[in-house]
């Protein structure tokens, strides 16, 4: 799995958005974002979705190369 969250990170700083801004936005609590930020790694995927989206940002899967 990788780890979202050095990129959310960097993309709410990028913004000039703060945890609880960001929090405000997607719908979620504050301990939400620092937990993703922390790579917490058993996190609602619901939640991310609106996270990402209130930043700009998709998730995609890739198949992996062998």
């Amino acid at each position: 799995m990788v780890d979202l969250g050095p990129d959310i990170r960097q993309r709410r700083r990028d913004l000039g958005l703060r945890q609880c801004d960001l929090a405000d936005l997607a719908g979620t609590s504050e301990r939400f974002i620092r937990a993703i930020e922390h790579g917490k790694a058993s996190v609602r995927l619901d939640k991310v979705a609106a996270v990402l989206d209130a930043l700009g940002l998709e998730l995609r899967a890739l198949a992996r190369s062998s």
